[in-house]
């Protein structure tokens, strides 16, 4: 920044577009052409009566000019860096423009009323329906785009040992903590109730009578080596294996056949007495339990959980590289229709506004403090050049037209001045 610059009127040449520094010429200019044409009729005093009225004019707007130069340069440093008092006040009060800057914010704009009422004129039902149902319209779509890539690079940025040994844990934690007996048994005692066991009975006994079928030959020389030697030497033995068989087959063909069977009856008891232990003995209930720990402490089930991790995080990489695939099946069909629901149905519309306002106003009251701490703290800890920089840039262009405003309106009161000094002498 130069000090010629500093010393007519403080304007940040590094702060200042270029349209902010022609204007600030042309004030500048123009405070010095009334300073040129006040020498000028000075010169020229008593040649003619008019010459009074333009001296006057050019004096009064140099006055004025002056003056609104040295209030605009007082805002942001010191005129001609002297520690004149009451100068380069922004600098001097950076902690309280702050301090005033988040109480405005607090009281006009982050209180539960306000933005309870802003967000009462705000559709984010019909957004987010619109975003929904037209996935490849335009912005939407481009905001879509990137908001996959972003998902892409941050999940694969992320340390995927440490992320899969946390999704792990997680997993592992939530099947440990699942009390399956109870469950087992509301389940296996609603499939009794609605009659939905009896095919899983059914299969049961004909997978007997196949597997009675198919080891035959072995019962039979497991009958015949535990036979004595009178019945293997009479060949009774083979006749007993038989009798064996058929009545087994003969039995088990019976329970598939006649519902009432005592047998199958006797194993319906069983299937209710073993739902029952499930859901209210403590010893079933522990010895599921430990069941389960061992399933989980397996080395296969170990193996499957860290497949099952690398094919999720696999599914959302390609998910996340390629949203248009996802949203061309059948979750992109059930996406268009939630967003089209919720930019046609009013009911839905409604429940959606009324939750997204009341957790905005409920952020708003719980958070609003922070918010305002944050701006606070952050006003605080920037540099006086910095805030000085930032509000010159901003206010610039219009404290420049006043420093023209302030010349001419200044050159208008004293031509009027000496008017009227003229008409009363």
């Amino acid at each position: 920044m130069s000090a010629t610059g500093i010393a007519i009127n403080g304007a940040a040449g590094g702060g200042m577009g270029e349209v902010d520094r022609r204007i600030y010429m042309v004030a500048t200019g123009l405070l010095l052409a009334m300073a040129a044409l006040f020498l000028v009729a000075r010169w020229f005093t008593g040649v003619h009566p008019a010459v009074g009225f333009v001296q006057a004019f050019a004096e009064a707007a140099m006055v004025g000019g002056l003056a609104d130069w040295f209030a605009v340069t007082a805002l942001f440093r010191h005129p001609l860096r002297l520690p004149i008092p009451h100068t380069a006040i922004i600098p001097h009060n950076k902690d309280r423009i702050g301090d005033a800057l988040a109480a405005f914010l607090r009281s006009n704009f982050l209180t539960p009323a306000v933005v309870a009422r802003r967000m009462g004129r705000v559709d984010v039902a019909g957004a987010v329906g619109r975003f929904l149902a037209r996935p490849d319209g335009g912005f939407e779509g481009r905001l879509r785009q990137g908001a996959s890539r972003l998902a892409a690079d941050m999940l694969e940025a992320m340390d995927q040992d440490k992320l899969g040994g946390m999704m792990k844990g997680v997993l592992v934690q939530r099947l440990s903590a699942l009390n399956l007996a109870p469950l087992i048994g509301q389940a296996l005692e609603a499939a009794m109730r609605e009659g939905r066991h009896e095919p899983v009975l059914d299969a049961g006994i004909r997978w007997a009578l196949r597997t009675l079928e198919a080891q035959a030959d072995m019962i039979r020389a497991m009958v015949h080596e535990r036979a004595g030697a009178i019945l293997r030497w009479t060949g009774l033995d083979e006749k007993l294996a038989n009798a064996i068989l058929d009545g087994l087959m003969k039995l088990l063909a019976e329970m598939e056949g006649d519902p009432a069977h005592p047998v199958r009856l006797r194993a319906l008891d069983g299937l209710e007495s073993l739902a029952g232990r499930l859901q209210h003995e403590e010893e079933m209930q522990a010895r599921v339990a430990r069941i389960r720990d061992e399933i989980i402490a397996n080395p296969a089930m170990q193996r499957w959980i860290d497949g099952l991790w690398e094919q999720a995080r696999g599914a959302l990489l390609r998910a996340a590289r390629d949203p248009q695939a996802v949203l061309a099946g059948k979750f992109g069909e059930l996406l268009v229709q939630i967003g089209s629901e919720l930019e046609q149905n009013d009911i839905r519309k409604q429940v959606v506004n009324r939750f997204a306002r009341r957790a905005v106003v409920g952020l708003t009251a719980s958070y609003g403090d922070n918010i305002v701490k944050l701006v606070s703290e952050t006003v605080r800890g920037w540099d006086a050049q910095t805030v000085t920089d930032r509000l010159e840039r901003t206010v610039g262009r219009d404290l420049q037209y006043i420093r023209i405003n302030g010349t001419l309106v200044g050159g208008l009161v004293g031509l009027a001045i000496h008017s009227i000094d003229t008409l009363l002498g």
